[in-house]
C-alpha cells in the first residue's frame, strides 16, 4: 500500500488553528490566480522543467543533467508570462540544474523576481542508476513488452503501461533491471520525496497563497500519488506543464494535471 504523507507537526497545527479561525464560515472560498486566495488555502503549482538536450535526444535523465535547450528556455518564459497576475509567496525548485534554470526564468517573467527560492533535493527526479544517459529505450522496452505494450519515442502506450504497473512497480523493477544496483528504489524515492513536502508544507501552509514548485516528469506522478492518491491516470506531464494541487485543513485536492494552457497564454 502506498504511503500518504506524513505532515510535519507545524503543518497539522497550523491545519487546526485555521479550521477553528474560519468554522462559522459555511461558504466555499474559491481560488484565485492572484496572490492569497485564503487564509486557510495553499495551492502549489508543480511544474515539469523546460526541455532538456537529453530529452530531445531521448536519453535516460534522472539525477544526470543537462541544460535546457534553446526550445527549453523559450517554454519556460512562455510559461512565467503566462503566469503574469499570480504572486507566488514562495518558490521551490528541485536541485537539478534543469530544474532551477526553469524556475528562475518563470519568476523573472511572471513578475515574482523577488519571491524566496530554496532548492530541495527531495524534490529531484529518480535516480536512474546505471541506465543513466543510455537510450530511453533499454531501460522502458522491458517494462512496456512485459504487458504487451509498445515502448516509442512519442511514449503512446505510457498511460496504458501505468494503469497495469503502480507507480511502485515501475520504480523497483527498473531498480531491479539496472545491473549497477545503484537505482533508487520506490521506499527511497518517496522518504525523500516525503520529508521535502513536509518541508514544504510547514514553511507554506500558515501564510497560504500560490507556492511555485518545479519538479522532473516521474517525481511529479510521485507526489500525487502520495498526496492525492489515484489522482494521476497517466495524464502527460510534458515539459513546463503545470499540475496545480490545492492543501487546505491538513488535505490535498489535484485541481489540474499536466496544464499546458498557461503556454499559450
Amino acid at each position: 500500500m502506498k504511503r500518504l504523507v506524513k505532515l510535519g507537526v507545524v503543518s497539522l497545527v497550523v491545519g487546526l488553528l485555521l479550521a477553528g479561525c474560519n468554522s462559522g464560515n459555511s461558504g466555499k472560498t474559491g481560488t484565485s490566480d492572484t496572490g492569497k486566495t485564503a487564509a486557510e488555502e495553499t495551492v502549489l503549482y508543480f511544474v515539469r522543467h523546460g526541455k532538456t538536450m537529453f530529452n530531445t535526444t531521448g536519453q535516460v535523465q534522472g539525477w544526470s543533467d543537462t541544460p535546457l535547450t534553446d526550445v527549453g528556455v523559450e517554454g519556460a518564459e512562455k510559461l512565467g508570462q503566462g503566469l503574469k497576475g499570480t504572486t507566488f509567496t514562495k518558490a521551490y525548485s528541485s536541485d537539478l540544474g534543469r530544474a532551477v534554470s526553469t524556475v528562475e526564468h518563470i519568476l523573472k517573467n511572471s513578475g515574482n523576481e523577488k519571491t524566496e527560492l530554496t532548492t530541495l533535493s527531495g524534490i529531484r527526479e529518480w535516480g536512474y542508476g546505471g541506465y543513466e544517459g543510455r537510450d530511453n529505450s533499454e531501460m522502458w522496452i522491458p517494462l512496456f513488452e512485459e504487458h504487451g505494450l509498445t515502448f516509442d519515442e512519442d511514449w503512446t502506450q505510457y498511460g496504458e503501461l501505468t494503469r497495469k504497473m503502480s507507480d511502485e512497480e515501475i520504480a523497483n523493477t527498473i531498480a531491479e533491471n539496472d545491473e549497477t544496483k545503484t537505482a533508487e528504489t520506490y521506499d527511497e524515492i518517496t522518504k525523500r520525496t516525503e520529508e521535502a513536502l513536509d518541508q514544504i508544507i510547514a514553511e507554506t501552509s500558515e501564510k497560504g497563497g500560490n507556492v511555485l514548485i518545479v519538479s522532473h516528469g516521474s517525481e511529479i506522478p510521485t507526489i500525487l500519488e502520495l498526496i492525492a492518491p489515484s489522482s494521476y491516470q497517466g495524464e502527460d506531464i510534458s515539459n513546463c506543464s503545470v499540475t496545480k494541487v490545492i492543501y487546505k485543513d491538513g488535505s490535498y485536492t489535484a485541481e489540474s494535471i499536466g496544464d499546458k494552457s498557461y503556454l499559450e497564454k
